[in-house]
């Protein structure tokens, strides 16, 4: 008689439990620990700051990034923080909370439109390079380390005069620093992607997938860049950071976004150098402390992804902890040594007990 175990189902609890467990950024912050996870979670809180203020932008401001005016009428240039002007306003007649706040829309912007277009287009040249090799491989390694010796902050200058003459709109200046900083990001991506893909496409499903006849942009596409993009949130966290700080530079020399257009916190830096100069502190500071805050919040982000996704650089309780316990026994050439009718006091004692428990002594 066969006797069949039902299979237990797990709860709806535990199942959501799990699937929470897997996802991304909740998987990351289970595995750190210590002060691996305190900069993980304090990047995760500062960064998504800087996103909520992004998006409900329009909400939370007090005003127009290019408002000058109110019920009681203009503003009025350099006032000192009060209830009506949280931070005051600038030399422009600006209210300083206001623009600091439609800033992070501008930023976020940037770093969206930059990155994107990076990732597609490195990620495309990394995939073609290191799959079909040849001169094409070598003509792109060697034009992708060209592009890389440029400064960023040079070529998003070149790229801003080119584009909109220094002077433009808010998409205007949002695309001439994304696309700036876009050429500087390729070569980035396409070095990770064409390593990765020369190791995967010699693995043994690639090649039995050109053995069944799979055409080569099936094999790449399918096969390949499923594999070849998993460290690819790692850079995308890194470089976001720099694309802040470019399209600050870019604002602080005078060829960023026009006032009247959008808000942009290296503009409000560069005229705010007149005002700290003149004791006025207030026009200069939560623009500084804004793209401190979010440049130190994405790169914190990135930096923990980064050591959680090296095995060699987690926390030693966390390796100690997966290791388990070890077991309080010695191994002898004869094999694994146990203790006698005394336990493991008559080992210890010097007492010694052959294999049918009769106790020996030298």
């Amino acid at each position: 008689m066969t006797v069949t175990t039902p299979k237990t189902v797990p709860d709806a609890p535990d199942r959501k439990r799990s699937l929470l467990s897997r996802l991304p950024i909740v998987h990351q912050v289970r595995q750190s620990m210590g002060i691996q996870r305190f900069m993980l979670v304090a990047g995760l809180v500062v960064t998504g700051l800087f996103i909520l203020t992004a998006l409900l932008a329009p909400v939370i401001a007090p005003y127009g990034y290019s408002q000058l005016r109110g019920d009681d009428g203009a503003f009025g240039s350099q006032q000192a923080p009060s209830a009506d002007h949280l931070f005051g306003t600038t030399v422009g007649g600006y209210d300083v909370l206001s623009r600091t706040i439609w800033g992070a829309q501008t930023a976020l912007s940037v770093v969206i439109v930059a990155v994107i277009l990076s990732i597609f287009v490195g990620v495309f040249l990394g995939l073609v390079s290191g799959y079909f090799g040849g001169w094409l491989d070598r003509v792109l390694v060697v034009v992708c380390d060209a592009i890389y010796a440029f400064p960023t902050l040079l070529l998003a200058i070149v790229m801003s005069i080119a584009i909109s003459g220094g002077q433009s709109s808010l998409w205007g200046g949002v695309f001439a620093a994304a696309i700036s900083i876009t050429v500087v990001f390729i070569p980035q991506y396409f070095r990770v992607i064409r390593a990765e893909t020369v190791r995967i496409k010699s693995e043994a499903y690639v090649e039995s997938a050109k053995v069944v006849g799979a055409s080569n942009a099936r094999i790449i596409f399918r096969h390949v860049l499923r594999n070849a993009t998993r460290t690819l949130p790692l850079i995308f966290t890194l470089n976001a950071s720099e694309a802040i700080l470019t399209l600050a530079g870019l604002g602080f020399l005078g060829f960023g976004i026009e006032p009247t257009s959008a808000a942009e916190w290296g503009f409000d830096l560069n005229k705010a150098i007149v005002d700290v100069s003149s004791g006025v502190w207030w026009t200069a500071l939560p623009p500084g402390i804004a793209i401190v805050l979010a440049v130190l919040g994405v790169t914190l982000v990135g930096e923990s992804l980064n050591d959680l996704a090296d095995p060699r650089l987690r926390g030693r309780r966390r390796v100690a902890a997966a290791s388990g316990t070890v077991a309080a026994t010695s191994v002898v050439p004869g094999g694994a040594q146990t203790a006698g009718p005394a336990g493991l006091g008559g080992l210890e004692s010097g007492e010694t007990f052959g294999d049918d428990g009769i106790e020996t002594r030298p």
